[in-house]
Formats: C-alpha cells, structure tokens, sequence
C-alpha cells in the first residue's frame, strides 16, 4: 500500500487517532460506530417496586406490571425488580449476543435462580453476554431477573458526590434491548486505544512515544471500519508493536484485580451486601473467561454476608480461593479505621478476620490491607505480627495535603520495634483500569527506584464496587512486555511482596504513626458514634473480665462466648473506616447509632447475668458491691441509687478486678471544701488540688495543693470554649483545615453564672452555662470528688450550628517541644512548635483517653470519655469537641450531646504520676451490684508494676477449659512484673494475638504469681489453663 510522505505533525495524527475510536464524534463512520451490530426488542419487561431489598425467592412472589422503556422508578432507596422475556434471531448464529441494559440505577442480572451479572453504567457494566457465539442447540427464548437498586455506583448525592443523598430522586431505565457484539471491532478500539496511550504518556521527546504514533496512524490508514476483513491486517500492525519487548532490567508492576467496596458510606449498609453481590459475581464470570485472572479481596464481613445472602455464589467464590485466583487479604473483619479503634479493638478486627478466612477457606492472610483509611497507628506493626501478617498495603498517605511521603516499599517500624514490609502502589490509587497512564505513573512515582524494581497495581472500579472489566483484563493484556513500558505480570498479594522481600536489604524504614495529612476533622465529626464507640468498647470489655471471674467461680455459669462474638462483630462494623470516622450518611449513622444501642441492651443483661454468677445466690438486702474491672485498686467517690434529687454519695476502695463492699460511711483522708468568695468565684479544695473558678465557669487558678504549683498559665484562664469557623475545601465531614485557626472566637456570654450544687464534703461542684450562639448552648457541672487527682467537667450542649467548630483550651505553665498522646496499648508524642511542614502538618492530632503536656518535675494532663481530637501548640493544650459539617450527612451532630472530660496537673512524669490509670478510671466507672452475700472484699487479678496494664481477660476461643489474659507495657520501659490471680490457673503459656499457644514458650506459676519481662509498649498474651 502506497501512502504520501507523512507530515511529522503529532497533533494531527494523534486527534486523528482519536477520533478514530470516539464515542462522540463521526460515529457514523468511525470505528467506534461499528462496535454493536443488529438489534432486536425484548419481547416484554415488566416491574415491581419494594421499598425494602427482598431476597429472589420472594421477589417471584410479587406481581410484575407492564413497564415501558424510559418510564421513571423510585424512588432512592428502593428496589424495582424487572422481569425481561426476549428471544435472540435465529439469524444471528455464530454471532456474540449481549443484553445491552443501561440505567442509572445498579442491576443484578439473575438467571435461573442465581446472580449471574452485575450491571453498573458508571462501572462500564452495561451489557450482559447472552451467548459468545449463538449455536442452535442454545436457548433462543430466555426470561430474566434484574434486581434494580434504586442508587447509583456513588449513592445519590445532591449537587456533588458526597452531598446527603436525594431521597427522592428517580431512576430509569434508558435502553433495553438484544444486540450483537462485534468482538473484533472491541479488540481492534482496545490496540487503538493503547497506542494512543503511549503516545501521550511518554510525550514528545520520547522515540517510542513516536514509533506508537506511527503505527496507529497507519492502522488507521489499514482498517476501513465497514470491512472488517481489513481488521486482521491493522491488528497484525498493533501485535507487531506490542510485541516488541523489554529489557531484563525493567520495572515489573503486579497487576491484580480488585474492588474496595465501603461496607458503609454514601449508601447504607444493607445495600452493601448488594454491591458485593454485583461485584463479585461478575468477578466469577471473569475468571471463567480468562484463566490467568487474580483478584483480591478483604473484609471478612463482607464474605460473612455473600455466605449468608448468596450461598451459591460464595460457593463458587470458595472453588475460586483453593485455585489461588479470588484471594482473601486483609485479614480483618472489616477495613477499619487506623486511627480511633482501641487497641484490643484492633486485636478483634484480626482474631474475627482470620479465624473467618481460616474457617471458610482454609488458609490465614498473610497481608493486611487497609487502602483507604484516614491514617494509621503506630502499633499497628505489632499487632500484624501478633496475627501472623508481615506484609502490609495501602496508598491512603498520597492524599498527604502538605508533604509527599518519601518510600513507597519500605519497612515500617512500630512503637515497640516491630517490623512489617509495607508498599503504597505507586500509582497512588486503587482503582486503576489499566491504562498505560497507570503504569508511567506506576513508574514515574515509584520514590524507591533502585531498591525495589516491583510494583503493585491494583485495577477495577471501587468505593462503590463494580470491579474490574473484561476491558482492563484486555488492555493489560496487550502490555505485558512492550519496550517502552514496564513489565505487567497478572500477579498475587504473595508473589509481589515475595520479590521485594528479596532485596529487602536494600529497603530504608520508616518509624512511629502514619499520619494523613488530612481528614483530620474525622477524629470529631459524628460524636454520637465515637461515644458510642467508647461505650460499647468499654462494656464489651467489663462483660469479658466478669464473665471470666464468673466462670471460675460458678459450676453451672456459661460463658456467653457466642452472644460475645455478635456484639463484638457489630462493634467492629461501625468501626469501618467510613462509619467511626462520622464521613457516611445520615443512613449510615442511624444504623450505627442502633448497633450500639443493641450492644447496650444485650451487654447490659450479660453484664448483669455474669455479676449474679458471682456468687452463688443473691441476698435480699445484702450488701451493696462496687466491682472493678481494671487491674488495680480503686478509692473513689460513687453515687449510690435513690430516688433523691441529690445524689447520695459514698467513698469505696475496691482491689484491683474484683469487688468490695460499699460502707457508706467510710471516709477520705481529706474532704471537699467549696467556698464563695467576695469577688464571685469559686475555691474547691480536696487537699490534692485546689481550684479557682470565675463566674464563666473558666479556671483562674488550678493548684497542687502539696507543692503549691499553679497549672494555669500567667494571665490566662482554664477551660476556655472556643468556636472556629470550620470550612474545608471540598471534604466537609472529613476535613478541617489550618485556616480555621485564624477563626477563633471565646464562647464568652454567660447565660446563667456559676453556682455551687454541691458543698463539699465527698463531692464539690458548681454549674453554669454559656450562649455559644443564637442557636446553640452549653451547660456544664465542674466537679471536684475526694482524694481525685483530677477535676471533672460533666458537659451538656445544645448543638444547632452550620460549619462550625466548637473546642476547649487549657493554657497552662508548662513548657515542651512535645506533647504525649494516647494510642492504642501506649502512647507517642507530637511536637507542640510549627518548625517544619512536617510539624505543622499535625495542627489537628488524634488521641485516646488522654493527652500530656510535661516538663521536667511537672505537667498537665487531659483526660477524656468520647474525644478523640486534640492539639497542643505552645503551652496551650486543646480538646475537641463538636463540628458542623453538612455533607455527607445535612444533620451531622445536631442535636444534645453529653460528655466528660477532666485536667490533672501532676508532679514528676505522666507515668509516675498514674495519668493511664486515672483516664481508665474515668472510662471504666465503678459498677454497683446490689443484694450480694459479700463479707469481704476479694481480687481476680493484680500485676506488680503500674507500668504493665491486663488490658483483656477473657475465654479461649474454641475452648472452655482456658483464658486469655492480655497485657501491655504502657510507660515505655523494660520491666519484669508478676501477674498475680486467685482463679484456679494451673497452667499458662504465651500465644500470639489469635490465641495460638506457643508450647515451647511455657510460663512457670509460681507461688508469687506469673512472672513476665516486657520491652517497652510490648504486648503480650497468656494463655491460662483452667483447673
């Protein structure tokens, strides 16, 4: 064939190119314009709405109406089922045959009682294949089921994509018909495609980029789209190119089908499970069409689900898993968040998700996988190797908002030293489509060149589901080894991880948090769900410990091991790392706020169920027990019941796990004196601190009363509202930003003066409130009890803002370049000054119960019960407390809210001081049992050392005969403790975080007790075997 002298002008060829394979325009005469050939009506589709998701089997029950193409359905949230009778033309033997069906509304396509096909116009799902090739001996006439949910790929959110959902938008259906298929015009776009790829990707400087160039301008000179016997030629062109390889020394990208479905955000729960449905099973019809297909998958409750709602389909995902293409990762129960989860918490996430995977498929995961969480802690690398995972995978730290993260393969090192080998894809997401841009910039952001030469790419649309496409599996195909580009290999989890671990010598570290430089306002929104998060963390806890001590002290008493397992498994649902964090809809947080009320009523009988173990029968008019379930003595001020309007008090000291009588006339060394002075404020003193309060009911003064130091800084007062306005950029329930700083307004109108409601004696305290604006208020009661260390702030608001940011400020006199925060079993610190982007990248942090600011022989802390956003700039330590974003959720934390939190100045270190202790005081109350035959006060357990925290006793998973004890090192140091308990133990080895017993590593129990050595923040778990 004879052509002119080609002009090297690359735009015009390239458009050409383009527009060759355009859906927009010359379809009348392009390429892309032959892709479907004939078609044919379906002979009936007929309907019927259900505002509820019903299984299949009730669906055939319902009477189906006649529907016409393009009539609206609806609305969001609901499920219209069509019911599509067609017939294929004889006429079109040996042809491929598609359902084309497009919808803004998600399908699943069911044929003969099973989920066959999921069909999403936004995951380029649009078409069901009927036949590859029609042959007479096939059924021409065929009826379908497509279960239409009533919400997109993303929801239905107004305006924007994260906007609260339309409730009452419609859907329809847009085309429905029976079309042919031409495959080799598919093939033939796909080669154009590419090429038109590498034309752009590797730019103008670059010869191959030409070379590309060439030959798809000269395919296009070949193919005349309405011959297609001109099509091998042009493809022939194409195969040349791509066959062109690479050398030995190139890049090698792990390509590996997946799809990150949000088990809750912009859609509820309940349709989770559909989307899973959708997903997964067009993930099977993928596989049976090519064979050398993998795909990844985590969360265990969403395997959990497909078991129960699909049976067969998860029995073809099992058939999939023992060939090693559908491979389990993760290895948790859902992705959680990385941030906010207690540690034990966490624990369960991986005991729940392996013994899942373990169960069902027969193997553990050996990587966690956690692509899209809003940072993670540093005891994170711990806890992977207490579960067997040494390998871990996320992206999530390439959202950074200041700085680029400097490794994308490296070690990291956790707060205890613990290592696992850690990859961030490079190409910096997870929802690749496996286009040749995916892997340059695979390439071209790979920040470890020179040390790891392997990189994952994980393709397939996600958050929303949908999955990888035919399309993608075709693209990657076509590259597997073409000069110019890196190697692809359809890979796995293991073989990606099993190369770079041999050169890991080469790897650098990174120690501490992986901290995300955005999102920050996660650690606030939804406050409702973080208290109940911290509740029901807190309950699930006390049932365990009781039920334990129960055991051991009732013949007939049964372990709820599986009524456990439930609440458990609810607690770490709303642990996902769209539903904790508040970033969901109003939807999500309704069902969220149910689990916990769920696992409030049941723990609540548990608890109460395993207290009456205690004892063989109860004592009508016995005496009153306190019972604590913290491993060490107790001496606090409680409030007895009564139906008297002010609380009747009483002082208890309770041994550590375990139970005392209440004498209500017991006394403390020192007790409370509230005195109304001359000017209008308020001095409480309790012979440990002695306070100052102003009329606004803000600290003047905060005073040891033992070496006379004052906490608060010159000038300046304690407890201090302050509201922000609290605009982000586009992230509204997840992010607030630095800016918001320049806002600060003091909440300063007092609507009603401080006043004293307690006089002293067990309990000081007074009350006051504040306007913080024309909609909302605040009431709070400062309490100050007997021989506590600290000063409680039992807090009311009344919340009806728009973008804003309510937080509390503790300016004190105490200088650090760090301040200390809580994490899960330990803590770390954080600069308090703005040196570099990477310290002032941390102006909004997150914590648990406590946060520290010390110098050397002093410091303050500050405790809390719900709260997990803090900063420390200076010597002014802040506490957040409530936003006001409007998306995704319109209704996010309006409303009453009720929380505690305290400040607790100390001498010498946190540690010496016993700050961990207190702030589990403050979120483990003492518990009163009435009607007990208690003579005598009597402990479970007890540990030598302050240091060493028993976080977790509980029963063996899988066996009665055995405990679980679970410790940690809290203050940073080696030591050796004794674990000192009155159960009947007669044996205890240490196993790891799946309660798997390590019997080369016995434990002699000795008369004084277990004996234990600890490195700083280890954890540790005893496996204790009953008599």
């Amino acid at each position: 064939m004879y052509h002119q002298p080609v002009l090297k002008h690359r735009r015009t060829l390239l458009e050409r190119a383009e527009k060759f394979v355009s859906d927009v325009y010359f379809t009348d005469c392009n390429l892309r314009g032959r892709l479907y050939g004939e078609t044919c009506p379906l002979e009936s589709i007929s309907c019927f709405l259900s505002p509820k998701r019903i299984p299949f089997s009730d669906a055939m029950q319902q009477k189906f109406q006649p529907y016409s193409i393009g009539d609206s359905f609806g609305p969001t949230w609901w499920t219209c089922w069509f019911k599509v009778s067609l017939t294929i033309p004889d006429a079109w033997r040996g042809r491929q045959v598609h359902l084309r069906w497009e919808s803004d509304a998600e399908g699943l396509v069911w044929r003969d009682g099973l989920p066959v096909q999921g069909l999403t116009k936004e995951g380029e799902k649009t078409s069901y294949v009927l036949t590859e090739s029609l042959q007479d001996d096939e059924p021409h006439s065929v009826t379908l089921y497509v279960e239409a949910a009533c919400n997109g790929l993303f929801g239905a959110g107004q305006g924007t994509s994260i906007g609260p959902p339309d409730p009452n938008r419609k859907y329809t259906i847009q085309k429905a018909e029976l079309v042919v298929f031409n495959q080799d015009v598919r093939d033939l776009m796909t080669d154009i495609e590419m090429l038109v790829d590498i034309v752009k990707c590797l730019g103008e400087d670059n010869q191959r980029g030409y070379q590309a160039l060439f030959a798809v301008n000269e395919i296009v000179n070949l193919c005349d789209p309405a011959d297609p016997s001109t099509f091998p030629a042009a493809r022939g062109l194409a195969q040349r190119f791509f066959s062109q390889r690479n050398g030995q020394s190139q890049h090698v990208v792990h390509a590996m089908g997946h799809c990150h479905i949000d088990s809750a955000w912009l859609w509820p729960y309940e349709e989770t499970i559909r989307k899973c449905a959708r997903s997964w099973v067009t993930v099977i019809r993928l596989m049976e069409k090519n064979p050398e297909f993998v795909f990844t998958c985590s969360q265990a409750q969403q395997f959990e689900w497909v078991k129960s709602w699909y049976p067969g389909l998860f029995t073809q995902i099992q058939s999939f898993v023992q060939r090693g293409r559908f491979i389990p990762v993760g290895g948790t129960w859902v992705e959680m968040d990385g941030n906010l989860p207690s540690g034990e918490a966490m624990v369960r996430q991986f005991l729940e998700g392996q013994r899942f995977f373990h169960k069902e498929f027969g193997s553990y995961c050996k990587e966690f996988w956690l692509p899209d969480t809003f940072g993670y802690s540093a005891q994170l690398p711990q806890i992977m190797q207490g579960c067997g995972i040494t390998r871990f995978l996320t992206q999530k730290l390439s959202w950074n908002l200041v700085n680029t993260f400097p490794h994308n393969t490296f070690f990291w090192e956790g707060l205890d030293g613990s290592r696992v080998l850690t990859h961030f894809p490079p190409g910096n997401s997870y929802e690749m489509k496996g286009k040749v841009e995916d892997l340059i910039n695979t390439l071209k952001n790979n920040k470890d060149k020179g040390r790891a030469n392997h990189s994952a790419l994980l393709f397939g649309f996600g958050d929303g589901g949908g999955g990888p496409t035919q399309l993608m599996l075709d693209r990657l195909q076509r590259v597997q080894d073409t000069d110019g580009l890196p190697n692809v290999q359809i890979s796995s989890p293991d073989r990606l991880f099993s190369e770079l671990e041999a050169n890991e010598s080469l790897l650098c570290s990174w120690t501490g948090e992986l901290f995300l430089e955005l999102h920050n306002g996660t650690y606030t929104t939804q406050a409702q769900i973080k208290l109940g998060n911290r509740q029901c963390e807190a309950l699930l806890h006390d049932i365990e410990v009781v039920s334990s001590l129960a055991l051991c002290r009732s013949q007939t008493f049964q372990y709820p091991s599986s009524r456990l397992q439930e609440l458990w498994r609810l607690l770490l649902l709303n642990q996902f790392h769209d539903v904790l964090p508040g970033s969901c809809i109003e939807m999500v947080v309704q069902d969220a706020l149910k689990y916990y009320q769920d696992i409030r009523q049941a723990g609540s009988k548990l608890l109460w169920e395993s207290c009456g173990a205690l004892w063989a029968e109860a004592q009508e008019g016995g005496a009153t027990a306190a019972l604590n379930t913290l491993p060490w003595e107790r001496s606090e001020v409680i409030s007895l019941p009564g139906g008297t309007a002010e609380p009747q008090l009483a002082f208890v000291k309770v041994p550590s796990i375990g139970v005392a009588a209440v004498n209500e006339s017991a006394q403390p060394v020192h007790r409370v004196s509230v005195t109304v002075q001359a000017d209008g404020t308020v001095l409480m003193e309790n012979g440990i601190l002695r306070v100052v309060i102003d009329t606004a009911g803000r600290l003047v003064s905060l005073c040891l009363v033992e070496t006379n130091r004052e906490a608060i800084a010159d000038g300046c007062s304690g407890n201090q509202f302050v509201l922000f306005d609290d605009i982000p950029l586009f992230w509204d329930a997840w992010d607030v930003m630095d800016y918001h700083l320049q806002t600060r307004k003091p909440v300063v109108k007092v609507s009603s003066p401080v006043k004293v409601v307690s006089s002293g004696g067990l309990r000081g305290s007074v009350k006051f409130s504040l306007t913080i604006s024309g909609n909302s208020s605040l009431t709070q009661e400062i309490i100050l009890d007997a021989m506590c260390p600290y000063l409680k702030f039992t807090t009311q608001v009344d919340w009806a803002e728009s973008h804003k940011f309510l937080k509390v400020e503790f300016p004190v006199r105490v200088r650090s370049p760090n301040a200390t925060y809580e994490i899960q079993f330990g803590h770390l610190q954080r600069p308090t000054h703005r040196n570099t982007s990477w310290d002032w990248a941390r102006f909004e942090v997150w914590g648990h119960k406590w946060a520290d600011l010390s110098e050397h022989g002093f410091g303050v802390a500050v405790l809390n019960d719900c709260k997990y956003g803090y900063s420390t700039f200076g010597n002014t330590m802040t506490l957040s407390l409530l936003r006001a974003p409007k998306s995704p959720d319109a209704s996010a934390d309006m409303g009453c809210h009720q929380f505690t939190y305290a400040v607790m100045p100390h001498t010498g270190s946190f540690q010496d001081a016993s700050v961990i202790q207190c702030a589990y005081n403050l979120n483990y109350p003492l518990r009163l049992i009435p009607d007990t035959p208690l003579s005598r006060s009597w402990s479970g357990f007890s540990v030598s050392s302050p240091a060493v925290v028993l976080e977790t006793v509980k029963q063996a998973e899988g066996r009665k005969d055995a405990l679980v004890a679970r410790l940690y090192e809290s203050h940073g140091s080696s030591v050796s403790v004794t674990l000192t308990t009155s159960l009947p133990v007669r044996e205890a080895l240490h196993c790891d975080l799946l309660e798997r017993p390590d019997s080369s590593r016995l434990v002699p129990i000795r008369e004084s007790g277990i004996h234990l050595n600890f490195r700083p923040f280890q954890i540790v778990s005893l496996l204790l075997i009953l008599k």
